[in-house]
């Protein structure tokens, strides 16, 4: 049973959707902080000297989101996505102390992982209200302007941090700007967001594959990652997404400085790339709704390859390096909403939850991936040869989908919308 005044629909909710626009952004912040400094501090205060170790922090962080992620998915609909939320904010408060104090590498690994639960919880919880605000007419815009925040918030804080770690210390910097980004973001999810779970309902009794409640996460499982094409695609584009992000953030500054690459340089190439993909995604979002996902997914899959090669042929020269970071922002801009918008649109509303949380699962556990398959590279090879082999990966990721993933969402996606939209003139 919903409220009278409960519609669906992005103007009609636009000062909760702004607010958790603004919230993601904070999520991303959190992240971008380390964009440009984390790499550094492991070279330079914590007297790493292996890329595999630098790169542990990511391994960590990875692991962390991935499981956060299936787990919030399953427990949405049991919990509240406004608990999960909070949960998430409170969980970062420990991340800055936890480096600050940090007398060992291994500290500033179990910050990472603490900092992946929050993301996994916080971000997660912002995709879903979002979705749950707007209904599937506008889904695609909703995704591309969720994630166009959250990776404004990364682009914005990497170059931000390394600005400011040019003329102090680097720690510093990132214990500071990231206890004030927690504690802002906390206060604003206590005080202001709202739960969706009236808006789900709404949706949901329109449905055609209407449900008593959410399916066991054992089979939305299985559904995800292998059974159906439409989702194992994406599940597989999402991780090879997120391997080759794990290279940009944990490779990309120790290349670039290997160059002799000043801070300042390093944090302006880190920022470039989540800084296109940030404003891109609100248009490719939208574009997606009129198009369809597939088109859209097998391109950016390729233009991320091809701006990795090119970043790999560099040798790490900073204005090659940041032609590369443009076209990969452009690449990923192409695929991050709309992979989340694919996914939306292949299940039920109820189905939602954990559906996106398989498929976050997948797509961090790409973060591993990366993480560990750069650094075993880097050290076995060098900076070049670990970029160049995951730019393979990624080429063999949107053939995956160009052969793997049915072209039939568009249609449904139509229908799915002027259902609702019926649904909603006949109330």
């Amino acid at each position: 049973m919903t409220s009278p005044g409960v519609r669906l629909g992005l103007r009609e909710n636009l000062a909760q959707f702004s607010l958790l626009v603004a919230v993601n952004a904070f999520v991303g912040a959190m992240v971008g902080l380390e964009r440009s400094t984390l790499p550094l501090i492991g070279e330079q205060d914590f007297g790493l000297g292996s890329s595999a170790a630098v790169l542990s922090f990511i391994v960590a962080f990875g692991l962390a989101k991935a499981f956060t992620n299936l787990g919030a998915g399953a427990f949405a609909e049991r919990l509240g996505r406004r608990r999960l939320l909070i949960l998430g904010w409170a969980l970062a408060l420990p991340v800055p102390p936890l480096i600050a104090v940090a007398p060992n590498w291994g500290w500033v690994v179990a910050a990472n992982a603490l900092l992946g639960v929050n993301q996994g919880l916080a971000w997660s919880m912002t995709v879903l209200m979002k979705i749950d605000l707007v209904g599937p007419k506008r889904r695609g815009l909703a995704l591309g302007l969720n994630e166009s925040a959250g990776y404004g918030g990364v682009a914005l804080a990497a170059i931000v941090s390394g600005w400011l770690a040019a003329d102090f210390a680097a720690r510093d910097v990132l214990v500071a700007a990231g206890a004030v980004v927690a504690v802002v973001a906390l206060l604003l999810s206590v005080l202001f967001v709202r739960d969706t779970a009236e808006h789900v309902a709404l949706e949901q009794a329109g449905h055609a594959r209407a449900e008593a409640g959410a399916p066991r996460l054992r089979r939305a499982f299985a559904e995800a990652t292998f059974r159906d094409s439409s989702l194992r695609s994406c599940s597989q584009a999402g991780f090879t997404n997120n391997l080759n992000d794990a290279l940009a953030w944990g490779v990309l500054p120790l290349f670039l400085a290997a160059d002799g690459n000043s801070a300042s340089e390093i944090g302006v190439v880190a920022g470039l790339y989540p800084a296109v993909w940030a404003t891109a995604q609100i248009g490719t979002g939208h574009w997606s709704d009129r198009v369809g996902r597939k088109p859209l997914i097998v391109a950016g899959m390729f233009i991320q390859a091809a701006a990795l090669a090119l970043l790999a042929a560099s040798g790490g020269a900073v204005a090659v390096a940041a032609v590369a970071a443009v076209s990969l922002g452009a690449g990923t801009a192409l695929v991050y909403p709309t992979l989340i918008a694919a996914i939306s649109d292949a299940v039920s509303p109820v189905e939602r939850p954990p559906a996106v949380g398989v498929y976050r699962f997948w797509r961090d556990m790409g973060y591993v991936a990366g993480g560990l398959v750069a650094g075993i590279a880097a050290d076995a090879i060098d900076y070049a040869g670990a970029i160049a082999i995951v730019a393979a990966l990624t080429a063999a990721s949107g053939l995956w989908v160009m052969l793997d993933m049915p072209r039939a969402s568009l249609a449904s996606m139509r229908a799915r919308a002027a259902a609702t939209a019926t649904d909603r003139a006949g109330e």
